[in-house]
């Protein structure tokens, strides 16, 4: 908004936006930490990208790490333990795997030299990571064995994506698909077990950033179908959709709260 990428909290049924940041750098690619108290999010306030924590009520944001090197796109672990990011401390983008009690990191897969990764999302049982890389056949989605680091590629040969998140039961991925150069991109179910693949979104635009809901029994995602980025919702029993945001500005990457556990 007003020129700057901040981050915004919107009640889910669509309302009044509360302002989280307002720094006059660019801070992104926001997710929720289990609990919904905290949120991690990728700024580029040191000069370039490095991760950072915020209140999810709001208050002072803090660095998780602090270095010259390029880090972002983070994820936490289902138990809150670790931290699933990107970085080039290693000379070359890898998925990085953090402990947050200790800070100590390890890569969790390195590919090529020139290989450009992206999005990791944990599985909620913690043992999966998905996430994308254009190594050596131009971007795909691959699915990650926390345990091995065994990477299996899940997208078509002869397609592609990027921006996987899991379900909530680990048994489906959805990804954008988009041609190389394309201005219309799609949103795309797979049930993991089957390699069967589904369109649920396939607007005339841009169509990016998707995620479950914390019940599985939606997506939210961000549209360039009009003129300006806005978060929409869509209903996977009956594909009904409905926009979420209003305010000027383009808004992107939509993540949800996670739902209150139970007592």
């Amino acid at each position: 908004m007003n020129g700057n990428q901040d981050l915004y909290v919107v009640p889910a049924a669509g309302g009044v936006e509360r302002r989280l940041t307002d720094d006059p750098a660019v801070d992104s690619l926001a997710r929720y930490m289990p609990d919904g108290r905290t949120i991690v999010f990728s700024s580029q306030r040191t000069g370039h990208w490095q991760l950072f924590e915020v209140p999810a009520e709001g208050g002072p944001a803090r660095g998780v790490r602090a270095n010259a090197f390029t880090e972002y796109q983070a994820d936490v672990s289902p138990d809150g333990k670790t931290l699933a990011f990107l970085s080039n401390a290693d000379g070359r983008e890898c998925l990085w795997l953090m402990d947050r009690s200790t800070g100590d990191a390890r890569v969790l897969v390195r590919h090529g030299p020139d290989s450009i990764l992206g999005n990791p999302h944990w599985s909620r049982d913690g043992s999966r990571i998905a996430f994308s890389s254009n190594w050596k056949l131009g971007h795909h989605i691959y699915v990650v064995d926390v345990r091995t680091g065994e990477a299996r590629r899940i997208s078509p040969l002869t397609s592609g994506g990027c921006e996987p998140r899991f379900s909530p039961d680990g048994t489906k991925v959805v990804y954008v698909g988009r041609r190389h150069l394309s201005e219309e991109s799609s949103l795309v179910e797979q049930d993991l077990a089957s390699g069967k693949e589904k369109v649920l979104v396939d607007w005339p635009g841009l169509n990016y950033d998707p995620v479950y809901s914390p019940d599985g029994s939606e997506i939210a995602f961000a549209s360039k179908v009009s003129a300006e980025w806005q978060i929409y919702r869509q209903r996977l029993s009956d594909g009904k959709s409905w926009q979420v945001t209003f305010g000027q500005g383009a808004a992107r990457n939509p993540d949800y709260r996670p739902a209150a556990p139970k007592r």
